[in-house]
């Protein structure tokens, strides 16, 4: 079955994958997708993830992180969608939980979190928010 939005398939497989503790998830590969789990993981949401096969095509696997077994993702969710994108500018950008989550966002300059692309001056297109 074909997926219409691959960045949020990736993060509802991540949801699920909390809510069921598992220790990791699979999901295929892309750039966009390798993108934002670096800023996932420079931000301390995620252990890691690495490259695997997943049939004839790549995958990735995703390692889930906990904390006192909790997840350490409470919330995320897909704020640009393909219906309806959404594009902020760098002093506009969604501040989540008063600072303490983190907008993701897609600008000139690649993937950022929302204190990194305020730091550097762009904006871009709001992709998801985490906390």
């Amino acid at each position: 079955m074909a997926v219409t939005d691959p960045l949020g398939d990736m993060l509802t497989r991540i949801r699920n994958g909390q809510r069921a503790k598992k220790d990791s998830v699979l999901t295929p590969a892309s750039k966009l997708r390798v993108r934002v789990l670096d800023v996932l993981q420079r931000e301390g949401y995620i252990r890691g993830y690495s490259e695997e096969q997943m049939g004839p095509a790549a995958g990735i696997r995703i390692e889930l992180k906990y904390f006192e077994g909790q997840p350490a993702i409470k919330h995320v969710a897909r704020v640009s969608k393909p219906g309806r994108r959404v594009y902020s500018g760098s002093q506009e950008l969604p501040r989540v939980r008063n600072g303490l989550g983190i907008t993701i966002v897609s600008t000139p300059r690649g993937v950022l979190s929302d204190a990194e692309a305020r730091e550097q001056n762009v904006g871009g297109e709001v992709l998801a928010e985490v906390f």
